[in-house]
């Protein structure tokens, strides 16, 4: 199949392309590189020894992306562009809706057009806002506690709507939980533009001495050691779970968590990263962040069953990667 990844040269987007192409699908990328790298996709095509078409392009210009469907036979719709930072959308709220959402409707209306039917989309745990743990697929999302987590909730109902509306469209809602990690060779991995919103990066960034210390926000959580527990998967295994769920595709809406089922606290995963790759990681104790929770981890027996997928990729594994990308890692 040939298939358009929006969001194609950032973190997730970019070890599912390296996976769609090891699959023998072709890629399409639409990427509007504010927090990717083009080089990226150059390393993804060293690896593969396959060609990916690139579009440098935002995907809420509707009709810069109608024009790529226009000019591309394309099979099926992977959409994982979208601003991302949990803590930055409490501070750029309209910025979070306009983008994640608009690129969203943009995308669904022009599969809408040209008879597209088959639709992956990046979703997040943050929709179960403050469920109960481990959270459940059929859990009610009522209780998103950001900007980023309602752009998620939003953007699933508008794609199962169309659902509704058309018999023949299929869409898969992946939530995914923490990703990690990085492909093994180095090459690619997570490299954000600006300081990083995500945990592991900065980890890395701190061992390698590029930031003085990290941040670790709050310990006083009613979890095993008052720091925040969340569910790690490493990116391998996830973007593995995006090509089960296109092999396993039925019509309607497809909804699955994509974790491990886990939970790992904060202080346990910096001990485990300073144990495995024997280097310190200084860090001090700062405010709990707007719309963090204490504990989030999946119930995963439905992709399990249904994908036939399960992430195989610990911890160890995890620290292991993430730590060799950012060595070999150069702006």
């Amino acid at each position: 199949m040939q298939i358009l990844v929006t969001g194609g040269a950032g973190y997730i987007g970019s070890h599912t392309c390296f996976a769609l192409l090891e699959a023998g699908h072709r890629v399409i990328v639409l990427d509007n590189l504010c927090n990717s790298k083009v080089s990226t996709l150059d390393k993804i095509k060293l690896l593969t020894n396959k060609e990916i078409i690139f579009y440098p392009l935002d995907v809420t210009n509707e009709s810069s992306v109608d024009s790529i469907f226009l000019n591309h036979r394309i099979d099926a719709v992977f959409h994982f562009a979208g601003l991302k930072s949990v803590s930055e959308s409490v501070k750029k709220p309209l910025e979070y809706y306009y983008n994640n959402v608009v690129s969203t409707l943009i995308l669904a209306k022009a599969c809408q057009k040209y008879n597209i039917n088959k639709f992956i989309f990046s979703s997040s745990a943050t929709v179960y806002g403050r469920n109960k743990v481990p959270f459940l697929e059929d859990s009610e999302l009522m209780s998103a506690t950001t900007p980023y987590g309602e752009t998620k909730v939003i953007s699933e109902r508008i794609l199962t709507d169309v659902a509704k509306a058309n018999s023949e469209f299929s869409v898969s809602l992946l939530r995914y939980f923490n990703p990690v990690g990085a492909h093994k060779s180095g090459l690619i991995g997570e490299a954000p533009n600006n300081i990083p919103n995500n945990l592991m990066p900065y980890i890395t960034q701190v061992a390698k001495g590029k930031m003085r210390k990290l941040k670790i926000f709050g310990d006083d959580y009613p979890t095993v050691d008052g720091s925040g527990v969340r569910d790690y998967i490493h990116v391998v295994d996830l973007a593995l779970g995006h090509v089960a769920a296109l092999n396993n595709l039925l019509p309607g809406v497809n909804v699955y968590n994509l974790g491990t089922g886990k939970g790992t606290s904060v202080f346990q995963l910096v001990k485990a990263f300073e144990e495995v790759n024997n280097v310190h990681v200084p860090y001090e104790i700062t405010n709990r962040r707007s719309g963090d929770i204490a504990e989030c981890y999946a119930d995963v027996s439905k992709a399990e069953k249904e994908l036939k997928w399960k992430a195989k990729l610990g911890i160890i594994d995890i620290c292991r990667d993430a730590w060799r990308f950012e060595k070999k890692y150069e702006v």
